[in-house]
């Protein structure tokens, strides 16, 4: 595939949702527009089975590369996954197993694909880095740390939070941006995309790549979804979109982001036009409905990992339950082998619930229904005699039988 040099692609390659570029953007700029064909790369560690709408940024990112034509790896971190990246963590992450990492990344491709070429003229390449890290012996190790100083990784925000708050820092937590360092290296890259909270192991890999291989490596730092306090969304607050959500999950969890995320979503997560955004925040601050904004956030979101069909029946349903009052069309029906659950127990094995922990928190905040009654008791007592209709917040509702 050709490589393009369209100046507007470019431009907004560039800027659109960028926070910032090292060692400067008029670096990159000057090799895209001479058409030097480049090799980028973003990595992710598989620390879950779903890739969800934060690293959907980067592979916007790496798809805009993309259709320039150059080439584009994605990398399954399924060494680096192990170690467990420390970046905003205020205690040690538990360890995976090879075995859990594999079994978490197996669906990552089709899951990128609804974003990512991975056939055509130009397709994305994807890498495993145990394939080169899992062979680094000990003195290379020694000598790829030699390449920094233990003061360079302590001035990092969360190991000095926790220094000073008397909580254990892992020896491998150091590791780790030498380690993801290194990718850079052993795929001789152009280009590594990652969100601005990746900065630091981002950096790692330039100054390797600047001392073992005398290249200069760019970084491209995407802004993160966040509203203007500095909230962002997440498994928390429950409004984190997974990347195999439904298109009424979908939907639903952006109607939920806070008024402030509204036009990040667009620049980040949609692929509409920057002057349709720029149209939408003069809108807003005229003084059109948040509201409005939101559900056509949503529509777009949604046809972009499905189709417009979905996002209109998404839509209908949502107004159906939030604006009616009333309930979806259509509610799944699981048999189950016994009568007799506590709540706690029913919501988690159904998976209402990801926990009994958030089952209990749910319940204590009136954020669960029993055939449509509020229930308030987190030791009650369910007996399904017949079937029985679980209401978790507003989004979430599963019959249930005895079978």
């Amino acid at each position: 595939m050709p490589i393009k040099t369209d100046k507007k692609l470019i431009e907004e390659l560039l800027t659109r949702g960028v926070e910032n570029i090292y060692p400067k953007r008029e670096f990159l700029e000057e090799r895209l527009k001479k058409g030097d064909e480049l090799t980028i790369y973003l990595g992710i560690d598989p620390t879950g089975p779903c890739l969800h709408i934060g690293h959907a940024i980067q592979l916007m990112k790496l798809r805009q590369f993309q259709q320039l034509g150059h080439k584009v790896i994605l990398l399954m971190g399924d060494f680096t996954g192990m170690i467990g990246d420390p970046t905003d963590k205020s205690a040690t992450r538990k360890q995976l197993t090879y075995e859990q990492v594999r079994e978490n990344l197996k669906n990552y491709k089709e899951q990128a694909s609804k974003i990512l070429d991975f056939e055509g003229e130009n397709p994305v390449d994807v890498r495993f880095n145990n394939d080169w890290l899992g062979k680094l012996t000990f003195k290379e190790v020694i000598e790829l740390a030699a390449e920094f100083t233990v003061q360079q990784l302590l001035v990092r925000d969360m190991f000095d939070k926790r220094m000073k708050e008397g909580k254990p820092i892992g020896l491998h937590e150091f590791l780790y941006p030498l380690m993801q360092g290194y990718d850079s290296v052993a795929m001789d890259v152009d280009v590594e995309v990652g969100g601005s909270d990746q900065i630091f192991n981002m950096l790692a890999g330039r100054t390797l790549m600047k001392s073992l291989s005398g290249k200069e490596k760019v970084v491209v730092a995407s802004s993160l979804l966040a509203d203007p306090t500095g909230v962002k969304m997440g498994k928390t607050e429950g409004n984190m979109i997974t990347l195999i959500d439904s298109p009424q999950d979908m939907f639903g969890k952006v109607m939920s982001w806070t008024d402030g995320m509204i036009l990040g979503g667009f620049e980040l997560c949609t692929i509409v036009p920057m002057e349709e955004v720029d149209k939408i925040k003069k809108e807003l601050e005229g003084g059109m409905n948040p509201r409005d904004a939101k559900m056509h956030l949503a529509r777009e979101i949604v046809t972009l990992y499905y189709d417009e069909k979905a996002a209109k029946q998404a839509e209908e349903e949502f107004k159906n339950i939030f604006q009616k009052g009333g309930k979806p069309d259509e509610i799944e029906l699981k048999k189950l082998s016994q009568t007799k659950w506590k709540l706690v127990d029913l919501l988690a094995e159904t998976g209402l619930t990801s926990s009994k922990s958030e089952a209990r928190r749910l319940i204590e905040q009136g954020g669960v229904r029993v055939n449509d009654e509020k229930v308030s008791d987190k030791e009650m007592e369910v007996e399904i005699k017949k079937e029985t209709l679980l209401q978790v917040g507003k989004r979430k509702f599963l019959r249930v039988c005895s079978g």
